[in-house]
Formats: C-alpha cells, structure tokens, sequence
C-alpha cells in the first residue's frame, strides 16, 4: 500500500471531489509541496498537521483546512495512524460567490487568508452523506454536486465561521489538546490528564480553549467521537458495540447524544447513508 492513496469520487465542471488517505507511517514532516488548486479540505479520520511557515493547522474532524494554489506546506502526522480526508476543488467562479470577503486574501486571485475553520454539526453531516453516497455510487453527479456546494456554502456562511482566537502561544497549546483527544477518542479522559499531557494547569487549559475554539474542551471531545461515528454507521452492525468503542457509557448515552447534536438517531442516520 502506498503512503498516499487518492480516489476522485467526482469530477465535473463545477467541483471535484478526492477521497485522501494518508497512512502516516513517517511521523517527520514531509518535504515540502505545492498546491497545484485551491481546495478546502475535510478530514474525517485521525488527524494531521499542516506547516505553512511558521504557522500550523491541526486537521481533523472538527476542523477544515484550507490550501491556497500555489502556497507551499509540509505534512506531519503527531500520532500515529494517518489521517483521511475529502477534499473539495470548487470552480474558482463559483467559490467567488460562496466566499465571503472576509476569508480572503487582499490582492489579485482567490486565496484565503485564514488556515482553517471550526465546522459545525451539520458541516459533519453534510460531508458524511457526501462522501458515504459517493463511494457506495448512490449519488448521481447533481446530487454530489449539490451537496457539495451546500457543505462549502455552510462551511464558509457567516454566521457558522468560526477562527481561532487568542494568542499563537495560546493556538499552539489548544492545538496539543486536539491531538491528545484525537490520539484516543474512546479514552474517557480527565481533566487533569490532558492538561498534564499538553504542560499546564486544568483551570489554563480550559480558559484558554473555550478562547481559541469557542466551546469547552468536553463538547469538543464529544463531537470528535460523533464525527467518528457519521464515519463507521454504515458499516457497524451492532451500534450499541459502536458506542463503547467510542467512549460512550452505554446505547442510550450514545443515541442521546447523537440525536442532540445531528437530529436524528444513530440508526436514522445510517439507514439515510445505506439508500444516500
């Protein structure tokens, strides 16, 4: 198997879509590349790092990253197990519209301005259907089509944008506390464990992540589980097996939290990703 595997799920005039799967076995960062087309991407699975200078961008589920045509990064992976991610190349045209003009870059061409962007719950679900329909052949191209401007149109929308605050000192230990909570999303983790693993006192760390993300550490956790779930429902049987190995205390912890947070059930949502 090769370190990169890459699969175009779609590919029309409007947006191409890629399935990235990334093994991560060179924990190092890699040599430094260059995007050959602005895409936003979204990964669903383990996490990475993106090195674009001095600055860093964690990417995993509760997060997309953005890659600007032309910017050259370094990938590194900070646990082991890779990452996998869909990533979207939207018509430069049609991205111009869904943009608003405060992500971007001052100057000629689209570029943004920002590495990446806190996606919300229904980010999540959009990109799970779209990517469950696309790799079990489901969606016809108008329907991938759609959903993936509707993901990118919600992603970039106003009133969901959410960048990072506080200070890069402050991003960089909010970011320590991402990786640590992706390296074991079915570890029920205490305050104090993290907050040892990361080098600072429990009461710092959750001041300053509520200031970097928005929301308190916990409902950050929970949400990296969930979004592991919108990735395995269609391919877990036993759902109530599903939920332990997440982390869930039992079935209905599972199914109330899932419905609290995506509207719906566990099982509704995968019989909607099955027929999607």
């Amino acid at each position: 198997m090769t370190e990169v595997a890459v699969n175009i799920l779609l590919k029309t005039p409007v947006v191409t879509v890629r399935d990235i799967v990334c093994r991560g076995t060179c924990r190092h960062s890699s040599a430094e590349e260059c995007a050959t087309a602005t895409e936003l991407v979204f990964p669903y699975r383990g996490v990475f790092a993106r090195h674009l200078g001095r600055n860093q961008a964690i990417g995993e589920a509760n997060q997309m990253v953005f890659f600007n045509a032309g910017d050259g990064y370094r990938i590194s992976h900070p646990i082991s197990g890779g990452d996998a991610c869909l990533s979207l190349a939207i018509d430069e045209a049609f991205l111009a519209e869904l943009a608003p003009k405060s992500l971007l870059r001052d100057g000629g061409g689209l570029a943004f301005d920002h590495h990446r962007l806190r996606i919300d719950p229904q980010a999540q679900t959009l990109l799970a259907m779209l990517r469950h329909g696309l790799n079990r052949g489901n969606a016809d191209p108008l329907e991938a089509e759609s959903l993936a401007l509707a993901l990118v149109e919600h992603t970039l929308g106003a009133r969901n944008i959410h960048t990072a605050g506080g200070s890069a000192g402050r991003q960089r230990l909010a970011d320590r506390a991402k990786v640590v909570l992706a390296s074991d999303l079915g570890r029920r983790w205490t305050l104090a464990e993290i907050a040892a693993e990361v080098g600072g006192s429990p009461v710092y760390l959750t001041q300053v992540f509520q200031q970097v993300e928005g929301i308190p550490l916990y409902r950050y956790q929970l949400r990296l589980r969930l979004a592991r779930a919108l990735d395995l429902l269609p391919d877990y049987e036993d759902l109530t097996a599903l939920g332990l190995d997440l982390g869930f205390s039992s079935h209905s912890h599972f199914s109330a939290a899932f419905r609290e947070t995506y509207g719906q059930s566990p099982s509704a949502f995968r019989r909607s990703a099955l027929l999607s």
